[in-house]
């Protein structure tokens, strides 16, 4: 059931929305709002930390570095019930691409994501956090 409800927003404000939504290809204002309040819970979410959530993490280092390779099975295997799922992948000779899926509550899954992006010899990582759709 949709609900409809009214917003008032000075002109300027309303010229860059309408601007970021066409950047953006909304088809339509409703269709971001509702967007703006999902990533809102899924921030709550987060910031609360209790509920079981899930994020992705990607990485690129150096398979030739010392032990990466090895450094990045174990810490998967030492967290493998909240690593559900990863993709590795080979850029080129030297560089490799893993993306890593986590679940779990956030106060678990955040710290676990932190130490896989700050593992020594990891060239570029970064954690996504998400939802797991059951609150939103």
């Amino acid at each position: 059931m949709l609900k409809r409800f009214g917003v008032s927003l000075e002109d300027d404000l309303l010229d860059q929305f309408d601007s970021l939504c066409d950047k953006q290809g909304y088809t339509n204002r409703s269709e971001a709002i509702r967007d703006l309040i999902r990533n809102a819970l899924i921030n709550k979410e987060w910031l609360e930390g209790t509920e079981e959530t899930t994020g992705v993490v990607m990485i690129v280092y150096d398979h030739h570095q010392y032990h990466m390779a090895q450094k990045m099975t174990n810490l998967q295997h030492e967290h493998f019930t909240n690593i559900i799922a990863s993709l590795h992948s080979h850029l080129d000779h030297h560089n490799c691409v893993e993306i890593i899926l986590l679940r779990g509550k956030a106060k678990e899954i955040q710290p676990i994501a932190d130490s896989i992006v700050s593992t020594k010899g990891v060239k570029y990582g970064h954690f996504i956090p998400a939802t797991t759709g059951k609150f939103i």
